[in-house]
């Protein structure tokens, strides 16, 4: 990179210098090449586009942020049909369904039809990606055909081909980050598996020594450790402390000797295995990702040096260089939204040695550096009024409010104000409190316009100045619509009352910023917060395939009844299969597949582990019944223990 000479370009009234032998249209399609390159570099693009014109213009429209946003809208709206779908939390017409997903079938076939486009046809062939969202595309079109027929002629039918939405997500080219977290997974998979094996050897010998030595060990000689996969599954789920200490207690009160076994159980299965797993899973994991993130990193230099071949001019005796010129057109292509002077920083920390390819490598970081930019304006009411803004009571109020007493106090008004949440609100004090505390709220909004310009106290970066105003507008404005309404005297709800008291707690959260560490920590987890949503869509597409399947296996087998429901059958949750478990008497009726929501909720239960063990032991005790019935068969036992992480 090279400062051009003699002349400004950037000057009005002087012409671009047009290389390629005065060839404008070369000259505008290598631009567009290289800030194709640099944008790609820039946001971890990896692929392997046509370097053709017009391939270059499909693929910037490609990469459009609406065409994106559009994308993910249409998987959303795909993934959200299983609510309006048997079994359905809202009923709808199986026509509105199926069109709403044809609508979103066909939206991905033109954005793979526009990914063909781009990239050079073997490598569209030879991408499993494309070859596994065509399989999706033609199976669930197939199966939607199947199931239409079927359900026309009044027949049975199952929508199969659900549990392969979730995989859109996964294999569209902007879920890189997705797909790259499911590699990393797959590949610490076989370290993880020998320690899991070792695991369970663990657990099956204490599950013999369980059968020799705690048979029947209990006061009232009641059948206790008799069956060596009971024992199995009992002390698996000790391991996950769900059951504990409920599964020792027979043994403890026979003996408190026996509690030396259980003991060590504890010590070496929960603490020293897991915390083994843990690391393995940790190191494998960490291992894999750099490998990952060194391919990225290599990918990106590539794409930089593409970039600087095409942009790079020869000077006599001289290493090839990219002149400022042509630059600055170049970030104006990548970045169109950054100012004048944020270009001008980027090519003084750029190239401040001219070191050429080298320092021109760095750009594609650089650009994701984020630069705030602060203008000193004068306050409006200094222009409107400036002897009364300027004069000696008005300078001394702007430097209380900007003292660090100002914040202090504040904050004690909010310890405070949350005393008197926590005070009972039938009492017309307290209740009454409350204008006091919106009223010393509002002041200080209020004070701090007086003190900070507007523009800069509500710029973008400013997050906590929009959250307080935010918080206390709606607070008011909550506070005066239910005052109004209970005026009135046609007060039947608890809705608007419940949002004052959301927002009287949420006010509790400005606490934050004034605590440095507390800022600190919220910022981290800010910064974070990219790779959290990568894991937690992993999350939803496991947990999507398995809630499809288990509403396809065991809608309708379990059912709920209300609190105010008088019918027998609540009393076993509609399946004389659970009369008389655990499940029923603990009234776990709604943890059900009878919809999409219950099965998620079923699935969140299971994986924060606490009494899942008791989820599964009324289906544990009725496949023990072998009961030959078809039209009550439990949940599946098989499935909800694979949906435990455990």
């Amino acid at each position: 990179m090279s400062d051009p000479e003699p002349e400004d370009p950037g000057a009005p009234g002087k012409p671009d210098r047009v290389p390629n032998g005065g060839n404008p249209d070369k000259y505008k399609e290598d631009l567009d090449l290289a800030a194709v390159y640099v944008s790609d570099a820039q946001y971890n693009r990896n692929i392997y586009f046509d370097t053709t014109p017009q391939a270059v213009r499909l693929y910037q429209l490609y990469n459009h942020w609406v065409l994106k946003v559009l994308l993910y809208f249409f998987i959303l709206v795909n993934l959200g049909l299983a609510v309006f779908e048997e079994p359905a939390v809202i009923t709808t017409p199986i026509w509105a369904t199926m069109g709403a997903e044809l609508l979103c079938l066909l939206a991905f076939t033109i954005r793979l039809v526009h990914y063909a486009k781009v990239i050079p046809r073997d490598k569209f062939w030879k991408d499993p990606k494309n070859i596994c969202i065509i399989v999706i595309l033609m199976l669930t079109l197939i199966d939607m055909i199947i199931y239409g027929a079927l359900k026309s002629a009044n027949c049975h039918a199952l929508r199969w081909s659900r549990v392969l939405r979730p995989l859109l997500l996964v294999n569209v080219t902007e879920g890189r980050q997705l797909r790259r977290a499911f590699r990393s997974i797959r590949n610490a998979l076989p370290q993880i598996f020998y320690v899991f094996l070792l695991f369970m050897f663990s657990v099956l010998i204490f599950s013999l020594m369980a059968l020799k030595l705690l048979g029947l060990k209990t006061i009232n000689g009641a059948p206790y450790f008799t069956n060596y996969l009971d024992i199995v599954f009992d002390l698996y789920v000790l391991v996950t402390t769900a059951n504990s200490p409920d599964v020792m207690m027979p043994a403890y009160n026979a003996s408190f000797i026996f509690a030396i076994f259980f003991i060590l159980y504890i010590l070496i299965n929960t603490y020293i295995f897991m915390s083994v797993f843990l690391a393995v899973v940790y190191n494998n994991y960490k291992k894999y990702l750099k490998e990952e993130v060194r391919q990225l990193v290599r990918a990106r230099r590539h794409k930089m040096a593409r970039a600087f071949a095409v942009l790079q001019e020869r000077q006599e005796g001289a290493e090839p260089v990219v002149i400022q010129e042509r630059w600055n057109q170049l970030i104006r292509l990548v970045r169109p939204d950054i100012s004048n002077s944020h270009r001008e920083l980027l090519w003084s920390v750029c190239d401040d040695k001219n070191q050429g390819k080298v320092a021109f490598m760095q750009l594609a970081d650089l650009l994701n550096i984020e630069v705030i930019t602060l203008k000193s304006r004068p306050h409006p009411l200094q222009g409107l009024c400036p002897a009364l803004y300027l004069s000696a009571p008005s300078r001394l109020l702007c430097r209380l409010v900007q003292h660090r007493a100002f914040v202090i106090t504040y904050d004690l008004i909010i310890l405070v104000n949350a005393v008197f949440i926590g005070l009972d609100e039938e009492n017309q004090v307290i209740a009454n409190s409350e204008w006091v505390f919106l009223s010393l709220y509002l002041l200080e909004i209020l004070l701090k316009l007086y003190v900070f310009e507007p523009r800069g106290f509500f710029s973008k970066h400013n997050f906590w100045n929009w959250f307080d105003t935010i918080i206390v507008v709606s607070a008011l404005v909550a506070t005066v619509v239910n005052s109004a309404v209970k005026s009135a005297g046609v007060y039947s709800s608890r809705q608007i009352l419940d949002i004052v008291f959301i927002l009287r707690v949420l006010r509790l959260i400005r606490v934050v910023d004034s605590i440095q560490r507390f800022r600190a920590i919220i910022n981290t987890l800010i910064r974070i917060g990219p790779a959290i949503l990568t894991f937690g869509q992993l999350i939803i597409v496991v947990y999507y395939i398995f809630a499809m399947v288990g509403m396809e296996l065991f809608k309708g087998k379990v059912k709920f009844y209300g609190d105010d429901s008088v019918d027998p059958a609540k009393a076993f949750c509609g399946n004389r299969l659970l009369e008389g478990t655990d499940f029923a008497k603990l009234n776990y009726c709604k943890n059900n597949f009878n919809n999409v929501v219950s099965s998620f909720i079923l699935l969140v239960e299971l994986t924060v582990v606490n009494q899942w063990h008791d989820i599964l032991w009324g289906k544990k005790h009725l496949i023990q019944k072998k009961v030959k019935s078809t039209d009550s068969v439990p949940q599946g036992h098989w499935l909800w223990h694979a949906s435990n992480p455990a």
